[in-house]
Formats: structure tokens, C-alpha cells, sequence
């Protein structure tokens, strides 16, 4: 393989496949050959849980296996990513497009599969914009309890069908009264069903680490529940899987309107590409290629068109089955495509030993593939580490457990933002003091035993000087001016200051103004370029010596203390 300083151009940038099967080496076809085969059996019993888990007939979830491979294998740079149906995608796909069909099973996988198409022209869309910064929209401590409130959402939706109940309700804790209500009439026989396979999941996935586990449950469920005539005794089973490959047409135009149509799109999208690209990111890392983030978009754009023509829902590369192609030996995304050769030759021969297989044991391959998304340490650990954190983190939390995967994620995303201007608008300001028999100063607050400045304050700035916070720094230093006595000078040390905008200039203006009027010196020291620019523009070399701009705060300071201040 090429190095990865080495940077593809042209058609072999837009189409990666050209380059890994130009440099394809025979010896990586046996791995290449067992990852895909390994893939093929987790996908089996995960599609068919994931499609049930949107409201779909079970071989939708496989059709999305077998050509988003294809489609990503195509034009996606990440060598090891997997691409199918995903819980949170699943869920999102649940509580959305139901209002829409009005009841219509038809009509519902129709619109499904053009939520699909939508994510691919939004893929495209993204990626002539280049917009791959999407990936830093969600900040980690949000993307934690996103996570979170998705992975207790998708429990409490599996929890009817490992009980045999009903269930009902429109959010995780509508949900759980209804559940509440229900227990009493629990069926036994499905409960022990479904916690026989869950148990089972839970201990090959600690003791089997990486074995296709999830399929050999799948068909211990399939002969126990054939030879025990569950069926018969009121256990719900998958029915009759339609056999064949999925036929290829254009998706039905004009079933929603697009402001119905689009934010679902965008939410799916969201969701899968910064999921994506997470677990993109680790494998490059991990075997030591570039990933081409921005050519994400069209790997799962091609992915997710695919899905659509053969009437699929949307699909994105997930963290759990990415890592199952990489701990099988995948090399290539040839993995993706002999995973989806084997899936197809499933659907054509092999679709009737699935009849049998029972709800239950469907729900418990949810459970045990989404409980770790709710991360208890990380969120004990943000509530020691960052309060801040642990409240964004609360926040997404809370809203996808109240409003849903599509809104919450929406709200994750805006909430981001409110963070980073949250931080941005209270930043550290460092009021300075000489470090003993130094030229160097630090923050008095942080630091015991730094020599105080007679007459002087210095401050620091720890952020750019921005219309979010330039009030802040103002009040802050007034502050610091109201609490001393016979200051002749006050320093505004601006290199930890890496850009400052119109409202951050007029604020130094501001605190020139106040200044002169207590007949006290403003100085300004550490600008960077781009700062002194600005600040030369707007009018301050008029007001403080430019030449100290450039200068360091113990030049300006030593020179003040050799005059007597």
C-alpha cells in the first residue's frame, strides 16, 4: 500500500477502489476472505434484530448489509469499516417515519428507503461543500449522552418483546409506565427465551471475544425452537423470510414533502457520519493510513443510494461491526464485498431455516449490542473532571430519552454549539505576578508565591478577544482596578490571544477610555500578527504605543521599574 504521506489525486482520490485493487496482493486474500465471511455471520442475526427494531420486514436490515458494502467498498477511503443498519439509525427510523405512513407498511418501507436517498444527496451535497468539519459538530462529552439516552431508548423498546408483551408509548418514559403496567401479564416462556440468549450473548462476548457468537445463538434458538414446537406455545417467531436478492428500482418520489423528508435525512446523516468517522479514524490510526474524511461523504453517500435502490434504509458504519471486520483480519474492503457475496447466497438458499427463529432472541442481540453505549464511567467521570461537560452531557441525555433519537440528536447538536460559546464567553483571565528572581509571570490565582506588581496590574487573556466575551474581560478588569490602589499602569498581555474581532477591539477602547479618565496608562503587549492588524485598524496605535505590540511583558515591566513606575 501506499504511504500514507503519500496523497492520492484525481480519479484515484474520487475512486479509492481503483487504488487498493491496483495494489491488492493475493497473500491478503485469505484474511480479506474470513473477515468477510465472519461480518457475514454477525450481520445475519444484527440485520434482521435492527430491521424489526425499525419496523421492517427482516430481510430489509440484510439488503442494507449486502449493498451498502457494496456501495462503500466503491468510494469509501477507511480500509476496515463496516457498513449496514445501526441501532440509533434503527430507532430514529422507527419514531419518525410511522407518523408519516399513516399506517401504511408499504408506504413505510417506501419512505424509508427515500430517507436513504435523501442522505445520499445530502452526502453529496456535504461533500462539494466540503463540509467533513460536521464530524466536530458534536463535541464527545454531548456524543456520550447521546449515546446514552439512544442506548436506554433502544432497551426499554426491546423489553416488550424479550417479556411478551404489548408495550406501547411514545418516549422512554411513556414506555416505561406502559411496561410497568404490563408485567403482570409477562410470558414466562418468552422471558426465559429471551434471557437464555441474552445470558448466552453476554458470556461468548466476554469469553469469545471476536467469534461469530451472535449466529451460533441464532441457530441453537432456530433448532431448540423447532424441536420444542415454540411456536405452537405462544412464542413469537420471524415467520417466513421472502427468499431471492433484493430488486434494484429508483426509490418512489413525492410520498413526503421535503421539509417532512429532510431533517430525518439530516439526522440519519449526522448520525452516521460522525460514527462513521469515529471508528474510521481509529482503524487508519491503528494500521497507519490517512483517512480522507472529506471523501467519507461519498462512501456513505454510495452506501446509502445503494440501500435505497434495493428498497433499503439508510446505513452507516458502525463502531461494534467495523470491529469485527478489523479483530477477522480485513485488509481491504474486498472484506465488504465477499460479506456481502455470502449474505446474498443466504438470502437465495438458506432464508427458511430463519422461519423459526424467535422475537426474543432478537430483542436479546439488540440488548447485548447497545448496552454498552450507556457509558456510566465516562459520565462519572466528566461529573469529577468538567461540571460543564456533565450537564451537556445530561442535556443530549435527557432530550433523546424525552423527545426521541431524530430531535435529540438535533438538540445534541445545537447544544454543542451553546457549549463552545459558553466556554468561549468565560474565559480564564490571568491576573500576573512575577515569579521570585525570574523575568517570567504567572497567574496570581493558580500560583503561590509570585511576587505581587506595585502599581501595576497585568492580565492575560487566556481566549481570542470576541463579542461573547469582551464584556467579560472589561468587567473582570475594572474589577481588579475598583479592589487596587495607585495603579499608574495596566498591561493587557495578548499572547495567549490568538484572534480578537471588532467587539474585542472596541472593548480595549473601552478600557483605554476608562483608564485615561483615572489618569492610569493602558499598555499593550505579545500581539500577534493578525491582532496588531486589527488593532492598527481600528485606531489603537493612536491610543497605546505600537511599538510595545510586539514586545514582551517582562521588557515593558523591567523598563517600568527601572523609571521608579
Amino acid at each position: 500500500m501506499k504511504p500514507a504521506s503519500e496523497p492520492r489525486v484525481g480519479w484515484r482520490r474520487l475512486f479509492p477502489a481503483f487504488s487498493w485493487l491496483s495494489e491488492y496482493r493475493l497473500a491478503w486474500l485469505p484474511s480479506d476472505s474470513v473477515a468477510g465471511a465472519t461480518l457475514a455471520a454477525y450481520a445475519i442475526p444484527v440485520s434482521l434484530a435492527y430491521a424489526a427494531l425499525a419496523g421492517l420486514p427482516p430481510q430489509i436490515g440484510v439488503y442494507g448489509y449486502i449493498l451498502g458494502g457494496i456501495g462503500y467498498a466503491l468510494l469509501g477511503s477507511s480500509r476496515q469499516l463496516a457498513i449496514g443498519p445501526t441501532s440509533a439509525i434503527s430507532l430514529m427510523i422507527a419514531g419518525t417515519v410511522g407518523s408519516l405512513a399513516a399506517g401504511d407498511p408499504v408506504r413505510y418501507a417506501q419512505i424509508a428507503s427515500l430517507v436513504a436517498c435523501a442522505v445520499a444527496l445530502l452526502c453529496l451535497i456535504a461533500w462539494a461543500f466540503k463540509l467533513s468539519s460536521l464530524v466536530r459538530l458534536v463535541s464527545d462529552s454531548i456524543l456520550v449522552g447521546f449515546k446514552a439516552g439512544a442506548g436506554l431508548t433502544i432497551i426499554m423498546s426491546q423489553l416488550p418483546s424479550l417479556f411478551g408483551i404489548p408495550g406501547g408509548g411514545r418516549n422512554f418514559f411513556d414506555r416505561a409506565i406502559h411496561i410497568t403496567g404490563q408485567l403482570g401479564d409477562t410470558n414466562l416462556l418468552v422471558l426465559a427465551v429471551g434471557a437464555v440468549a441474552l445470558l448466552l450473548l453476554l458470556l461468548g462476548e466476554r469469553l469469545l471475544p471476536g467469534r461469530p457468537v451472535g449466529i451460533t445463538i441464532v441457530a441453537l434458538s432456530i433448532v431448540a425452537a423447532t424441536l420444542l414446537g415454540l411456536p405452537a406455545m405462544g412464542v413469537p417467531v420471524t415467520g417466513k423470510i421472502p427468499e431471492g436478492l433484493p430488486t434494484l428500482a429508483v426509490p418512489t418520489l413525492g410520498l413526503v414533502e421535503p421539509e417532512e423528508l429532510f431533517p430525518i435525512a439530516a439526522g440519519c446523516l449526522l448520525l452516521a457520519y460522525i460514527e462513521g468517522v469515529s471508528a474510521a479514524r481509529s482503524f487508519a490510526a491503528k494500521h497507519g493510513y490517512t483517512l480522507d474524511v472529506r471523501q467519507e461523504f461519498l462512501g456513505l453517500g454510495a452506501a446509502n443510494l445503494a440501500a435505497a435502490f434495493g428498497h433499503g434504509y439508510p446505513v452507516a458504519g458502525g463502531l461494534s461491526q467495523s470491529a469485527v471486520n478489523d479483530n477477522a483480519g480485513a485488509r481491504t474492503p474486498l472484506a465488504l464485498l465477499i460479506c456481502s457475496v455470502a449474505l446474498a447466497l443466504c438470502l437465495l438458499f438458506f432464508t427458511g431455516l430463519l422461519t423459526n427463529l424467535p422475537k426474543a432472541v432478537l430483542a436479546a442481540i439488540v440488548f447485548a449490542a447497545v448496552y454498552k453505549l450507556v457509558d456510566i464511567p465516562a459520565l462519572w467521570r466528566m461529573w469529577k473532571v468538567s461540571r460543564i461537560d456533565f450537564y451537556a452531557a445530561a442535556i443530549a441525555l435527557v432530550a433523546v430519552l424525552l423527545l426521541g433519537i431524530l430531535q435529540g440528536v438535533l438538540l445534541a447538536a445545537i447544544a454543542s454549539i451553546f457549549l463552545l460559546l459558553a466556554r468561549a464567553s468565560q474565559p480564564n483571565i490571568a491576573f500576573l505576578g512575577r515569579l521570585p528572581g525570574t523575568g517570567r509571570y504567572s497567574d496570581s490565582a493558580r500560583h503561590e508565591g509570585v511576587e505581587p506588581l506595585i502599581g501595576v496590574i497585568a492580565f492575560r487573556p487566556e481566549a481570542s478577544l470576541l463579542y461573547i466575551n469582551a464584556e467579560i474581560i472589561l468587567a473582570a478588569v475594572l474589577k481588579a482596578l475598583a479592589k487596587s490602589v495607585d495603579i499608574r499602569l495596566v498591561v493587557c498581555d495578548l499572547s495567549a490571544s490568538p484572534y480578537i474581532d471588532l467587539a474585542g477591539a472596541r472593548m480595549l477602547h473601552d478600557l483605554y477610555d476608562e483608564l485615561a479618565s483615572r489618569h492610569v496608562a493602558l499598555c499593550i503587549v505579545g500581539a500577534h500578527a493578525q491582532l496588531r492588524d486589527l488593532l492598527r485598524a481600528e485606531g489603537l496605535a493612536e491610543k497605546t504605543d505600537s511599538t510595545q505590540w510586539l514586545r514582551t511583558l517582562d521588557s515593558v515591566l523591567g523598563g517600568h521599574d527601572a523609571k521608579g513606575g
